[in-house]
């Protein structure tokens, strides 16, 4: 007789292994980018990062197809585009790459510990163990690329990803009001708890998170310029890379 899995909740014994998991990842990655004995090393491991990355993802994604919905299927969600810039971070160690996974990675995809927005059964689960595998994973990219590789954000990196979140802001605002979705959460809040429901009805919520986000990019930026001085503006690249620059 098959017994019904009980569903998720948050704060409750997986939530609390899941943050446990975070805690001991993040202190790994950040000992082994800084073991990395050469450039070559630490070029190896983030491209073999970045591929596990985008390769769980399309897993998610394909799986998100089967069958196909305009309310869940579209990669519109922050998380989608987190995950996809990640995995380009890791592989291409470009410094907007690395921008846009710095503070999304970082603030936004690290939302989903304090408050996931996760409606599944619990563990082992796939989609338990999807939705907190590539959430766990890019944050970790983040914490990799910042802290294992020594690699820094300017005050550069904090305009592109203001231009890019906008830029997402309003597009995906605009498609849910066509398509009758809630991407991004921009329509409507979500229906589990969440810091949302702490700011206020529509659209004050969307104003106050707003700021509250972008100031504490600000935030996270300003350290660098002071302390960071040790710290490169982008990951290590192959001799090879720069040779033509």
């Amino acid at each position: 007789m098959l017994i019904a899995q009980d569903e998720f909740s948050a704060y409750g014994v997986s939530h609390w292994a899941v943050v446990a998991v975070f805690a001991v990842g993040a202190f790994a990655f950040v000992k082994i980018g800084r073991s990395h004995k050469d450039t070559a090393a630490a070029v190896r491991f983030s491209r073999v990062l970045g591929i596990i990355a985008i390769v769980l993802y399309a897993g998610i994604f394909i799986y998100s197809m089967i069958p196909p919905s305009v309310g869940r299927s579209v990669p519109l969600q922050l998380s989608d585009l987190a995950a996809v810039t990640a995995a380009y971070a890791l592989w291409s160690r470009k410094p907007w790459a690395f921008a846009l996974t710095y503070y999304w990675c970082l603030v936004l995809s690290t939302q989903a510990l304090v408050s996931p927005a996760l409606q599944s059964p619990d563990f082992p689960h796939h989609e338990f163990i999807a939705f907190w595998a590539m959430h766990l994973l890019v944050v970790w990219a983040a914490i990799y690329l910042t802290w294992g590789l020594r690699t820094r954000p300017t005050w550069r990196s904090y305009r592109i990803t203001v231009a890019v979140t906008l830029a997402w802001a309003a597009f995906t605002f605009t498609f849910n009001r066509i398509a009758d979705t809630n991407y991004g959460f921009l329509n409507a809040k979500p229906q589990t708890a969440s810091l949302l429901d702490y700011m206020g009805p529509w659209p004050w919520y969307l104003i106050a998170a707003t700021a509250l986000v972008f100031a504490t990019w600000a935030l996270m930026t300003w350290p660098w310029k002071k302390f960071g001085a040790h710290y490169s503006e982008s990951p290590p690249r192959l001799p090879s890379e720069t040779a033509g620059e």
